[in-house]
């Protein structure tokens, strides 16, 4: 399995070396570039690893390029901490949803394209990892970065109390869209690259379907906090990711409430 170098014809990963078990091998920073143009883009720039960003900027530059723009998928500081340095490096600015995650940059608009030098990305508004989570349509190569909305590998984890709701929409959005554009390669924030979109997704929606069910049957054999709906859904969890099933859990039960199907007297 190859990350580092990976991609498409205008798509190329930069490897962070921050491997673990929230990041998978590392954090993907992604240079987009239109063939022989001088002008590129990066998505994720990624933490505060002054040796991975100068290799980023290093990168482009062996490309006879130019960092024009950067932007974030979300505002996790995997794929954020290293946007100030960045920018710095470059001169280029760091356009994001979140005002606080901007570098010199402006915000991402649902449906927008972001154009740099021939080169044209489209911004898809995922939100459910985050509530400022987005995904960018790279048209031209077939291809979806898809931040950490979808994974190379695994599921991903909710942050938020209300975020199943708006991810499972989000899901069925990128499900229909790949269909419309003809989407082949998912380009994921942590991860190999995933050449079958459409299975992915499936697998995606049928896991939350899945674990719902699960919460359900748990709650329903008497579970009535947090920790007990975790005993029962996720019995082989390490203590080191705990905290991830916490939050999906609480997520999926806050779902549940808010679709009538929990019982009052549950923790949520």
């Amino acid at each position: 399995m190859r990350i580092d170098g990976s991609g498409t014809p205008r798509a190329h990963c930069v490897l962070c070396p921050n491997p673990g078990p929230m990041t998978l091998e590392g954090t993907n920073t992604w240079i987009l570039r239109e063939p022989d143009a001088s002008g590129a883009v990066v998505i994720d720039p990624g933490p505060h690893d002054e040796r991975h960003l100068e290799r980023v900027a290093r990168s482009v530059q062996e490309q006879d390029a130019q960092v024009l723009m950067a932007a974030v998928t979300h505002r996790h500081p995997d794929h954020t901490d290293g946007s100030a340095y960045f920018s710095e490096l470059t001169g280029a600015p760091v356009h994001a949803v979140d005002p606080e995650m901007r570098v010199g940059g402006a915000g991402l608009v649902d449906g927008e394209t972001l154009g740099v030098d021939g080169l044209e990305v489209q911004v898809i508004a995922t939100p459910g990892h985050t509530d400022d989570s987005v995904c960018f349509l790279l048209e031209a190569d077939n291809a979806l970065l898809t931040g950490d909305t979808i994974l190379g590998r695994g599921t991903t984890v909710i942050d938020g109390d209300d975020g199943l709701g708006s991810y499972m929409e989000s899901l069925y959005r990128l499900k229909g869209l790949i269909d419309e554009y003809g989407v082949q390669t998912l380009l994921p924030g942590h991860g190999p690259i995933l050449d079958t979109p459409k299975q992915t997704i499936q697998y995606y929606i049928d896991h939350r379907e899945n674990r719902l069910a699960q919460v359900r049957d748990a709650v329903e054999a008497g579970a009535a906090q947090i920790d007990e709906v975790v005993d029962r859904v996720y019995p082989e969890i390490t203590e080191q990711l705990r905290f991830a099933a916490r939050a999906s859990v609480r997520a999926q039960l806050r779902y549940l409430l808010l679709l009538g199907e929990l019982p009052e007297h549950v923790e949520t």
